[in-house]
């Protein structure tokens, strides 16, 4: 325990002893720069200092455009002109699908499998559109159920009026 004890304090001698860092001329052997240290304090100060750098270069690869050139993350411009052709392209496929089905309704008419008469160029784009599925909207009877059971809560509340929940 005693050894422990001393590397302890032979530790904690080293990292508060004082120490000088003295900057001389070499041609001259003028002292220009004299400041006295602990290691403590140098590590403390390399510490902060790392610290700070790394959070002033998070800052501004984060707030900054310099962020576009990290693999990964791409410009809002990229992202906006990405959405605006992705909407235009879907339109134009729905154009393109309309244009098809009047192309194939009108080559329907030359070839006389249909008749000018029943030709009409509204009901062939009606038939383009997806209609959307008839979806049952009635209750199931476990939804009925818990229903009863909430107007049943509702109409008869567990505390009388007056007292509360919190009052035990």
């Amino acid at each position: 325990m005693s050894k422990k004890r001393q590397k302890r304090k032979i530790i904690k001698e080293n990292l508060f002893n004082k120490r000088r860092l003295i900057i001389l001329n070499e041609d001259t052997f003028e002292e220009t720069f004299s400041l006295k240290l602990t290691l403590m304090n140098v590590f403390v100060f390399v510490t902060l200092s790392t610290i700070i750098i790394i959070t002033v270069t998070t800052f501004i690869i984060a707030f900054t455009p310099l962020r576009e050139f990290i693999p990964g993350y791409s410009s809002s411009k990229l992202k906006k002109d990405a959405t605006q052709l992705a909407l235009k392209a879907d339109s134009l496929s729905f154009a393109l699908k309309k244009n098809e089905a009047y192309i194939k309704s009108i080559q329907k008419v030359l070839t006389g499998e249909l008749e000018f008469a029943k030709f009409n160029k509204d009901s062939i784009l009606a038939a383009t559109e997806d209609v959307p599925s008839q979806v049952n909207l009635s209750p199931s009877k476990e939804e009925l159920e818990l229903r009863t059971q909430v107007t049943k809560e509702d109409s008869h509340p567990a505390y009388p009026k007056g007292t509360s929940q919190n009052s035990k």
